[in-house]
């Protein structure tokens, strides 16, 4: 069994306006048998943190086109995206590159 894995998620750029406006979220996810991964974790964020207007943040398993994800300063396709497997005290940040008018 996986144990639970505290991480610290960060929205930006408009995005944490999906999220009640708050931008920092440290967060610890519970134990699973399996390692948690971006894939699953974008399932948990919909269910317990995201306020409003998931089409905003999500599209089908991934985020939607125009957010870029940082995972600990890097980008996320070179950790390789929704396969990654998240660490204990990992930084993810979720920035939105789309301004609406």
């Amino acid at each position: 069994m996986a144990a639970p894995i505290a991480i610290h998620l960060e929205f930006g750029g408009g995005a944490e306006l999906l999220f009640d406006g708050v931008k920092d979220h440290h967060v610890t996810l519970p134990s699973q048998s399996e390692p948690w991964d971006v894939k699953q974790l974008l399932v948990w964020i919909q269910k317990n943190l995201l306020k409003e207007r998931p089409e905003l943040f999500v599209q089908g398993d991934s985020v939607r086109p125009g957010i870029l994800v940082l995972i600990n300063d890097a980008d996320w396709e070179l950790m390789g995206e929704l396969e990654y497997q998240l660490q204990d005290q990992d930084n993810i940040v979720f920035i939105s590159t789309l301004h609406g008018g």
